[in-house]
């Protein structure tokens, strides 16, 4: 019996590239963001929501918990956004992303019942780069951070460029921290 040999450094051989279906990129990052959200709600332990129709968020989030004092499940709202214009790991304490004026004035109103995060995902360029499996893992990519608009101000003329930290990591931690917040009656 023959055993394959493994190619230098242990990685499986390369394999031909497959042949992808012809969705917009937009929508597929639509699709890919919506995938890393429900990953994340998953291991966190969250429901999530679609409001039908769309009314400017994407998703409602919920976290029950015994340790929340202002109800036992806290619900927050949650507008995905994903772009291929930034590079992986943006360099400083915070990277540029624009939003129509229309859509920041809904997310930055405040005072809420329901708070509101905005969460925007950078994926490589080329959709063959999104994603890697393995046996024991599977990787997206690149990353999603979030930030709470509340209170930001319109500064431009059609758009505004609001500055998106990159310590805010979109993950379960950060979606646990975010809830537990939220459910003490705080903010995001």
């Amino acid at each position: 019996m023959a055993l394959a040999t493994p190619e230098s450094g242990g990685l499986p051989p390369q394999r031909a590239a497959p042949t992808r279906g012809s969705l917009a990129t937009t929508a597929c990052m639509e699709t890919l963001q919506v995938g890393y959200l429900h990953a994340v709600a998953a291991a966190a332990g969250c429901s999530l929501g679609q409001p039908f129709p769309d009314n400017g968020v994407d998703w409602h989030v919920s976290h029950g918990s015994p340790g929340h004092t202002v109800d036992d499940e806290v619900t927050i709202k949650v507008q995905l956004k994903c772009t291929y214009q930034l590079p992986a790991h943006p360099q400083g304490s915070t990277f540029p992303f624009t939003l129509d004026n229309d859509h920041l004035v809904k997310l930055a109103r405040t005072p809420v019942a329901v708070h509101k995060i905005l969460v925007v995902m950078i994926v490589p360029r080329e959709p063959e780069d999104w994603l890697r499996a393995s046996h024991d893992r599977l990787d997206l990519r690149h990353c999603c951070y979030w930030m709470n608009l509340a209170g930001h101000p319109v500064t431009g003329r059609r758009r505004t460029t609001v500055r998106v930290p990159t310590t805010r990591i979109f993950d379960d931690r950060a979606l646990c921290e975010i809830m537990t917040r939220v459910g003490r009656g705080g903010r995001p």
